[in-house]
């Protein structure tokens, strides 16, 4: 029998990255866009039972940005004039993981979008005490779960998906308790 965590079984991660100009020095020193692939990859590793079973790819835009440039999508998407941490834009609106529809054979299952504001990364790790990496990796892999249709509304399904988020975050090593 086959592993299933066998990489030739895995979807594999197809990302479109953007990164504003406004946090490009920023996002190159810290290498966030390879990062994030690592985080992502994680991420959809451990949802793998929970896709599509012909799922052979999985794609993703991801944009990072400033809190500028994430109030401009904030207010033009979700009508609230506000920076914020991170946005996600499902391309399967109102479904559970395991719900996703399957596409066309071979061609990769289309996740969303997830938009993270890097300066409120930074300032949310330094706010809660830990690394920029940590904080950063937490809100990759929150927006990816609401890109899967996980959600926080109710206490449930809070905790549901923090579970889900703890174990990705702590498969990378990424914990809330080790200091910047």
């Amino acid at each position: 029998m086959a592993d299933p965590d066998s990489p030739e079984l895995l979807p594999e991660l197809l990302m479109d990255t953007t990164v504003a100009e406004a946090v490009a020095d920023v996002a190159a020193q810290h290498d966030d866009v390879a990062f994030a692939e690592t985080v992502l990859r994680r991420g959809v590793e451990s949802v793998r039972d929970e896709l599509p079973a012909d799922a052979q790819a999985v794609y993703i835009s991801l944009v990072l940005t400033d809190d500028a440039g994430i109030a401009v999508v904030n207010r033009d998407y979700r009508g609230i004039d506000a920076p914020t941490d991170v946005l996600s834009f499902p391309q399967h609106e109102d479904l559970m993981v395991d719900a996703l529809p399957a596409g066309p054979e071979g061609a990769p299952l289309m996740l969303g979008d997830i938009v993270v504001s890097l300066p409120r990364a930074a300032e949310q790790a330094h706010t809660y005490g830990h690394t920029r990496a940590r904080e950063l990796g937490f809100l990759l892999v929150h927006g990816l779960l609401h890109l899967l249709g996980y959600d926080h509304e109710s206490a449930d399904d809070a905790a549901v998906m923090e579970a889900r988020q703890d174990a990705v975050l702590d498969s990378l090593g990424l914990r809330r308790d080790i200091a910047p």
